[in-house]
Formats: C-alpha cells, sequence, structure tokens
C-alpha cells in the first residue's frame, strides 16, 4: 500500500501525546494516534523501539500503519527520549524496570480494538520477547524487527565481552560508555553505515537531536551492556519454545550491532515463527533505503493480515 508524503519530522497533529505513569509512577511519554470518527479500525498496534529511540524516530512506519487502519501507539522508554527523568545517558543497572515498564504498558493498552500485535525493534524486541514468554499477554501476533536476541561483540568472542562487561561494571566502571561518540554522528560516518543506507533518513535523527539535545544518547554505558547481556541470557530456550502466538521475525545478515545468527536460533526455536533476513541492510530496516524498508513493510503486511484476522 501507497502511503502519501510523510513529514518525518514532526509528530502527526492528529495524534495525542500525554504522559503515562508506570507502575512505580515513572512518568513515560506515550503517543495515541486512532483513526478518525467513522472510518473501520483494523486493530491495536504497538511499537516498542529500541535503545536510544524515540517516537518520533519512528513516525513514518507509524503514519504507514495509521494509513493501513490501525489504531498505533508508541512510547518513549524509561530512560530515553522525554522518559528520562533522573536517568541521563540511557544508563541502565537492570532491565527488571524497562521491562515491568513494556508489561504494565501492554496490560494498558489492550484495553484497545481488537485485534492487538506489537512490532519490537532491536531492545524493544528483546524486551517483547521477554514479555511474552514471562507474563502472557493476550497479543494476537508479534513482529520482531533486529531483535536482541544476542548482541554481536565482533571481533570478541561473546563470552569475553560479557566478562569485560561485568567486571568493569563490578569494578565501578558500570557508568562510563563503553566507547566515544563525538565527532561520530556526522552523516558520512560508521554509525550510520552500521544504521542505515539512507542518508535522508539518518538525516532527519541529527535533526532531532539537533532540536532535543537529550535524545542523543550516545554510546551504551558498561552497566547497561553488562544488564543486556544478563537479560538475554534470561532468554532462554524453553522459554522461547513457551511463546506460542505468531511471531515474524525480520534481521540482517550485515548486523554490526545485534547477532544475525542468535535471530535464526531464535526463529527455529519459536513454535509459531516465521524469518525473513536481508542481506543487504542496516540495522534499522523500518528506517531504511525504500527498496528494503517497502519490503519489510509488505512482509509485515501480508505477515499481519494472514496471522491477526480481524
Amino acid at each position: 500500500m501507497k502511503v502519501g508524503p510523510i513529514d518525518r519530522r514532526a509528530l502527526p497533529p492528529q495524534a495525542r501525546v500525554a504522559v503515562w505513569q508506570s507502575g512505580d509512577t515513572w512518568p513515560m511519554r506515550r503517543l495515541e494516534w486512532v483513526q478518525p470518527e467513522g472510518r473501520p479500525v483494523r486493530g491495536s498496534l504497538l511499537l516498542l523501539g529500541g535503545r536510544g529511540d524515540f517516537i518520533e524516530k519512528y513516525v513514518e512506519p507509524l503514519a504507514y500503519w495509521h494509513a493501513r487502519g490501525w489504531n498505533v501507539t508508541s512510547f518513549d522508554w524509561r530512560s530515553q527520549g522525554e522518559s528520562q527523568g533522573s536517568i541521563k545517558g540511557g544508563h541502565l543497572d537492570s532491565f527488571d524496570d524497562v521491562l515491568s515498564d513494556g508489561a504494565a504498558l501492554i496490560e494498558d493498552w489492550l484495553q484497545g480494538a481488537r485485534p492487538h500485535v506489537a512490532v519490537g525493534h532491536s531492545m524493544g524486541g528483546h524486551l517483547l520477547l521477554r514479555i511474552l514468554a514471562e507474563r502472557r499477554p493476550p497479543v494476537a501476533a508479534a513482529v520482531l524487527v533486529a531483535p536482541m536476541v544476542g548482541i554481536n561483540s565482533s571481533p570478541l568472542p561473546p563470552m569475553l565481552a560479557q566478562a569485560i562487561a561485568q567486571n568493569l561494571t563490578m569494578f565501578g566502571r558500570g557508568r562510563i560508555p563503553v566507547w566515544k561518540h563525538e565527532g561520530k554522528l556526522q552523516k558520512g560516518s560508521l554509525r550510520r553505515k552500521i544504521l542505515t543506507s539512507c542518508p535522508k533518513r539518518y538525516a532527519d535523527e541529527l535533526w532531532w537531536f539537533e532540536q532535543r539535545p537529550a535524545y542523543s544518547l550516545g554510546a551504551p554505558s558498561w552497566g547497561w551492556l553488562a544488564a543486556a547481556y544478563r537479560s538475554i541470557a534470561s532468554l532462554t530456550a524453553a522459554k522461547l519454545r513457551s511463546i506460542d502466538l505468531p511471531v515474524l521475525l525480520l534481521g540482517t545478515e550485515r548486523d554490526r550491532l545485534v547477532s544475525p545468527g542468535a535471530i535464526k536460533w531464535a526463529a527455529e526455536l519459536l513454535p509459531n515463527s516465521e524469518l525473513m533476513m536481508f542481506p543487504e541492510a542496516g540495522h534499522e530496516i523500518l528506517r531504511e533505503a525504500d527498496p528494503i524498508r517497502i519490503a519489510a513493510l509488505e512482509r509485515i503486511d501480508r505477515f499481519l493480515d494472514e496471522r491477526a484476522a480481524a
């Protein structure tokens, strides 16, 4: 389905953005963009972004799904975007709080129109998998886009990278960034090549950083990385086998941030899964150049049409 031009540097005027409080009353920014009165509603779609993401970054796919008839919801994770509060730079000592935030928000979101489908990118895909396995919400189908089932630590072996993160955190260096990112955000940088081959969409993110400097979290801290490894380890093969709802996984063979092999491993264990791997794509598949981005959206459409009937 073709959608007209989208202003990727503005929130849709029809969307409602408000503060939603998590279980421990942490204020989180949440977007609700429902269908206009009189238009048929396809269902409810929730987008869970990755580390460093914020609502505005995914306006384009949200607009696409809204045009398809979905009531769409998204939010800024605790420690990110406008949900940072007292946490700066996206640092987390544990994923427990963000896991609880996501589960509580899903429980509230489930009050909306059926069917309910959730799309999780990167860290959001990882947390969505844990919520599905551990909390069992009645979601009709899930889509995981470059999910953080494993971290691509190349050239270091995963066990060595995990040990370094754990040891540095244990010795009081948990809040120190894994790398310095000064000067690495420019349009032709390695960071851009890792995320997307589309210079215009990458430039959109930099534009938002200029407007909202706090959105730019920089590199993850060693403590965040250690927490991520612990959370990934908790997503066992047995837990993956217990997720029986339809799940579509999208990944890229050249992902530099998450492990393509781990995504394939998860797809084999999930009992009701489908897998699509792109040979050439950046980590942010939904913000890639049009041939890749559109192919991914069309694959998601087919999956939801077949597996999440209205």
